[in-house]
């Protein structure tokens, strides 16, 4: 078994913003798909991602890219050309599955620490308008909402739940769970035993059931719901201990996550494209351990 990177060092390392020609070899090559027709791409996928990785981190326009200039002195490709790319490997599930190879690369190397699951959803702005999106009375503005899954090293599990800014958290977790169970048959992930922390928002009959019913343990905070007496029957398992550690766990991942300055508002006009760049950020704090400058 591959030994972990940097064993002796910090936990919480740099989140890589760029890829050496070695490390896109090894994390993201493999999962990329070729066009079956039409021009051969001007420049090697490694390039189109690092642009891709540039503009998430700086959160400029794609016409805004900074493009190498080739021998003729003209830009070696156009930002539409990148744009189209990135367009077809988000149709591909592209980036589903490099996410994917990331949480298997931690779980090959010993980095997972699944003893507990900490799950929260975080909304985006979107000024630009778009599909998907509702106004959240809380913020006080139209976004997206997306709900993801960490473990105690901060190490994203599940991001793919996605919703209007004006849905209730609570039914969304049911759709969350779905996707850590696929995920966990996929990986070879044993989720009996496993610690499922979320806020009280998520305090449901359905939601307790479905973490009873995956054989894991739920630990929420009881929603009282605007009642004035304590509600009858056996006193629900509780530890406060764990839940703090959401605030060094799933909020220190949304932190993480406003590094990549273009997902602080969404732009996108189409969802898929926002999660597309969800998943590539999600995918390079999971990569952290590797892909060190």
């Amino acid at each position: 078994m591959r030994t972990p990177i940097y064993p002796n060092k910090r936990k919480y390392k740099h989140i890589p913003t760029k890829l050496t020609e070695d490390q896109f070899n090894e994390f993201i090559l493999p999962h990329l798909s070729k066009g079956k027709r039409g021009p051969k791409c001007e420049i090697s996928f490694y390039k189109v991602f690092n642009y891709i990785l540039h503009l998430m981190h700086t959160g400029m326009q794609w016409k805004h890219l900074p493009i190498e200039k080739g021998e003729n002195g003209l830009p070696e490709i156009h930002h539409t050309r990148i744009f189209r790319i990135y367009q077809r490997w988000i149709r591909d599930g592209v980036f589903k599955k490099i996410f994917e190879n990331s949480v298997f690369k931690l779980k090959e190397n010993n980095l997972l620490d699944l003893s507990v699951l900490h799950g929260d959803g975080s909304l985006t702005m979107a000024k630009k308008g778009g599909d998907l999106l509702g106004y959240s009375g809380h913020k006080h503005f139209k976004g997206e909402k997306i709900v993801a899954v960490v473990d105690k090293n901060v190490n994203v599990i599940a991001p793919y739940v996605q919703a209007e800014g004006n849905k209730n958290e609570s039914p969304l977790f049911i759709r969350a769970m779905h996707d850590i169970k696929e995920i966990a048959v996929k990986l070879g992930l044993n989720l009996k035993g496993i610690i499922m922390s979320l806020d009280g928002a998520y305090d449901s009959k359905e939601n307790r059931k479905l973490i009873f019913n995956s054989k894991m343990i739920p630990n929420i905070p009881e929603n009282k719901r605007n009642r004035k007496k304590a509600k009858r029957g056996k006193k629900r398992i509780f530890s406060k201990e764990i839940f703090k550690e959401r605030f060094r766990t799933i909020e220190r991942l949304f932190a993480w996550e406003d590094k990549f300055k273009r997902l602080l508002l969404r732009f996108e006009q189409k969802s898929e494209n926002h999660l597309g760049m969800k998943l590539i950020a999600y995918t390079m704090i999971n990569l952290r351990y590797f892909c060190q400058a």
